[in-house]
């Protein structure tokens, strides 16, 4: 494809995939240009959109910036495809949905890193890697007839217009844990609707995924449980629990059984999760500032004694105190 016919194909692209006769329904706003091959058609594989949608009269934002960012998506696009083709890179070529979850999980923690180091240069860089693993994935998606990138694009534009009633079909909602509280059940009726009326129910915690960090699954169960009105009623009743919990950990203790600890601990950090959601504090977050905190201080420590012909190893346990006490007050 030659460069300056590149805005030509996006135009062909978007046409074909809004006259596929394999589209299910109609897309409920035009929502720019979507980036497949000639020769791919669209798979739909979930419920159509509500047909109580409001006429929506939504401008595609085509202005220079963002027509720019379509032509560069889909040069990344015909990258990503010429590495994975017959005469392209063996190492791309070799790559399958298994070999790129752990880049995947990198480059998202990389993002993170970025944003918590306020590295905006960084942040940049590191949201190209993240963009890119959508594309990789899409584009082996769309070698094996599974999907495309433009049905990827179709279904979370799609999704936003659903799960936000409140801005497109007439509904209200005021405050944020509104908002959530209908995406929830938003969800759910998409969910009871794709397994068909005649599937045994599907229990409220269900469909969270157990296969991610802990951290992450504790805040998704909690959250759950919490917006079907299970919770406490205040932050003083989960602090009471966590001290409750602690007790019962030094109970384990005593008794010597490892098992018994590690389930109280794991009580105990399910409970303060729970601080955190009630008190809206991400213990992600609040986590990685933690470890950041003590990286810095360590690294005061560790200078100090350098400084001074000596190291951590071999270092009494009071003088390290008085240098963490000192690393403390810096600012």
């Amino acid at each position: 494809m030659e460069p300056d016919k590149s805005a030509n194909w996006l135009c062909f692209f978007e046409s074909q995939i809004r006259q596929s006769p394999t589209r299910r329904s109609p897309l409920p706003v035009k929502s720019g240009s979507f980036c497949i091959f000639p020769g791919q058609t669209p798979r739909r594989s979930g419920p159509p959109s509500p047909a109580r949608m409001l006429p929506l009269n939504i401008t595609p934002l085509m202005d220079e910036d963002s027509a720019t960012a379509g032509r560069k998506l889909q040069r990344l696009i015909e990258i990503m495809a010429r590495l994975r083709a017959p005469n392209g890179c063996p190492w791309d070529r070799e790559q399958s949905f298994d070999t790129i979850k752990k880049y995947t999980v990198e480059e998202t923690y990389e993002v993170l890193d970025a944003i918590d180091r306020r590295d905006w240069d960084g942040l940049r860089e590191e949201l190209g890697d993240f963009i890119l693993q959508a594309v990789f994935y899409a584009q082996m998606a769309s070698e094996e007839g599974r999907f495309s990138l433009g049905d990827c694009l179709d279904a979370i534009n799609e999704k936003l217009i659903r799960r936000h009633p409140h801005i497109f079909a007439g509904e209200t909602a005021h405050t944020g844990d509104q908002v959530l509280k209908r995406w929830e059940e938003i969800k759910a009726a998409e969910k009871h609707a794709k397994r068909g009326r005649d599937d045994a129910p599907q229990g409220l915690l269900d469909a969270i995924p157990r296969a991610q960090p802990a951290l992450i699954e504790a805040q998704q169960i909690s959250s759950r449980a919490a917006r079907s009105g299970f919770d406490w009623s205040n932050a003083e009743g989960v602090i009471a629990k966590i001290e409750e919990e602690i007790a019962e950990f030094r109970a384990a203790r005593e008794s010597g059984s490892g098992d018994s600890m590690e389930d109280e601990l794991g009580d105990i950090m399910f409970a303060v999760v729970n601080l955190a959601r009630i008190t809206k504090v991400d213990p992600e977050q609040a986590l990685r500032r933690t470890n950041a905190k003590f990286r810095k201080r360590f690294a005061y420590l560790e200078k100090r004694l350098a400084e001074q012909g000596d190291s951590v190893n071999g270092t009494p346990i009071d003088r390290l105190e008085a240098l963490w006490q000192e690393a403390k007050s810096e600012r």
